[in-house]
């Protein structure tokens, strides 16, 4: 498992960032999404919202089909990572 300072980006895409973070180990799979300022954290298995902090319902819209349509790779990242 990493350190408290590592923070591995799943992906980059239109300004977003994906990633999680070596603190949130034990806690269910989830992924971190921010751009300019906004964040929102997502569930994985099955994709929900957790919260948010910036984004307009429209934008959240679009972090969450992002999030849909990355699930899979974000889940391999996050066992990949966690070694779980």
């Amino acid at each position: 498992m990493g350190t408290l300072c590592d923070v591995p980006t799943l992906l980059r895409h239109l300004g977003y960032r994906v990633y999680i973070t070596s603190h949130d180990a034990g806690e269910p799979p989830h992924v971190h999404v921010d751009l300019q300022g906004a964040s929102a954290k997502f569930w994985l298995k099955p994709v929900r919202l957790a919260y948010t902090i910036g984004y307009s319902a429209r934008e959240l819209r679009a972090v969450e089909r992002l999030v849909l349509e990355h699930e899979t790779m974000f889940l391999r990242g996050w066992h990949d990572y966690f070694g779980t």
